[in-house]
C-alpha cells in the first residue's frame, strides 16, 4: 500500500530536473572550453574570436595555420601563403579581391557546391584550395574570428564615403579575343614581375625560417596555390594582375595581363584530387568557360578552356 502521508514524485518531474542537471553541467563546459582557449595566447597573438585575431589569421597565416607550424594540429594550410596574399592589405582596400563587401554576400547559392552556402563554407573553399589545405571546423574560434574580421570590415566599408568606397585601380580588365600567348606571357613576367616572384616563380621568403612564410608569395611550385583554386583560371587571374600588379604602380594592358596569367597558370603546381574536382558544378552549364579541369558541358577542346578563345565557348552556352 502506498503511505498517504508520503507525496508521489511525478516521473516527468525527475525527468526534467536530469535534464536541466546535465544541460547545465554542458554549457559549463563549453563555457569553460571556449574561455580556455580564447585565453591561451599562440605566437603573441591573443586567441579569440575577435576581428583582431581575425585580422592577424588573414595577415600572418603560414605563421599561424601554416604546414611548418610547431604544433601539427594547428596545419591547417598546405603551402606558404597568407591569405593576404591574394586579400592584399587584409582585404580591406576596395577593388579587386576586397573582404570589404564580402560578409552581407552570404548565405548565397554556389554554383561550385551546386547548394546554398555560408561565409564559413566560403572560407574553408579557401583553405582547400588557395591554401592548398583542410578545412577548419566550422566552431573554431579560428573560423569564428575571420567571420569577426570580414563582417567588421563590412561595417567600416559602409561607413566610408563614396570617394574612399572607389577603388584605387586600373581599369576593369577585358577579355582579348583571342587565345593567351604563353610564351609572350614568360617574357612580360621576366620583365616586369620576376623581380618580386623569382625568375623561377617561387617567391621572396620572410627569412631563412620557412614558417614565417613569404615577402612576395611563390606563384607555383609546391608552395602556391593548387589547380582548383580561383586562381587557377586563367580570367580571373588575369582580373587580378590588371587591377594589382606590379605592386603598387598597377600599369599591364589586358593583353599583358592576359598572357601572364596564362604564363603563371601554365607552371606545376599543387593538384587536387581529379575525382572530387569532377564533383565541382553539379551543373557543369554553370561552370566557368575557363575551368581549366574537366568534365565540361561542351565539346571545346581542354586546352581552349585554359587559354582560350573564351568567346566561343560564352556564345555557346548563352545559346543553351
Amino acid at each position: 500500500m502506498t503511505d498517504p502521508a508520503v507525496p508521489r514524485t511525478n516521473p516527468w518531474t525527475i525527468a526534467l530536473a536530469v535534464t536541466g542537471v546535465v544541460a547545465a553541467m554542458v554549457i559549463a563546459g563549453v563555457v569553460f572550453l571556449i574561455n580556455d582557449r580564447a585565453g591561451r595566447t599562440i605566437d603573441g597573438v591573443q586567441v579569440a574570436a575577435t576581428p583582431e585575431y581575425g585580422r592577424q589569421l588573414i595577415m600572418q597565416t603560414a605563421v599561424l595555420l601554416g604546414p611548418h607550424h610547431p604544433d601539427p594540429e594547428r596545419r591547417y594550410t598546405g603551402n606558404g601563403l597568407n591569405c593576404s596574399s591574394c586579400h592584399l592589405e587584409g582585404g580591406r582596400l576596395p577593388g579587386a579581391l576586397a573582404l570589404t563587401e564580402t560578409y552581407q554576400r552570404y548565405p548565397t547559392f554556389s554554383a561550385r557546391d551546386g547548394n546554398q552556402g555560408d561565409l564559413k563554407q566560403r572560407i574553408d573553399g579557401c583553405m582547400e584550395r588557395s591554401m592548398n589545405g583542410r578545412k577548419l571546423p566550422a566552431d573554431s574560434v579560428e573560423m569564428n574570428a575571420m567571420v569577426a574580421y570580414i563582417k567588421a570590415l563590412s561595417e567600416q566599408y559602409a561607413a566610408m564615403s563614396k570617394t574612399y568606397q572607389s577603388p584605387a585601380e586600373a581599369p576593369p580588365f577585358r577579355t582579348p579575343s583571342r587565345a593567351a600567348n604563353v610564351d609572350a606571357g614568360k617574357a612580360i613576367y621576366l620583365d616586369k614581375c620576376a623581380v618580386c616572384h623569382g625568375n623561377d616563380g617561387s617567391g621572396l621568403r620572410a627569412g631563412p625560417d620557412p614558417r614565417r612564410g613569404y615577402i612576395f608569395p611563390p606563384l607555383w611550385g609546391p608552395e602556391s596555390y593548387n589547380n582548383g583554386a580561383g586562381m587557377a583560371r586563367l580570367i580571373t587571374a588575369a582580373r587580378f594582375i590588371k587591377s594589382r600588379m606590379p605592386l603598387g604602380r598597377a600599369a599591364l594592358s589586358d593583353d599583358e595581363a592576359f598572357d601572364v596569367a596564362a604564363y603563371v597558370n601554365a607552371q606545376p603546381r599543387p593538384e587536387m584530387d581529379p575525382a572530387r574536382l569532377a564533383l565541382d558544378y553539379p551543373d557543369k552549364t554553370r561552370k566557368p568557360v575557363d575551368s581549366p579541369y574537366p568534365p565540361w558541358a561542351d565539346t571545346f577542346p581542354a586546352e581552349q578552356h585554359r587559354l582560350g578563345p573564351f568567346q566561343p565557348i560564352e556564345a555557346f552556352y548563352k545559346k543553351k
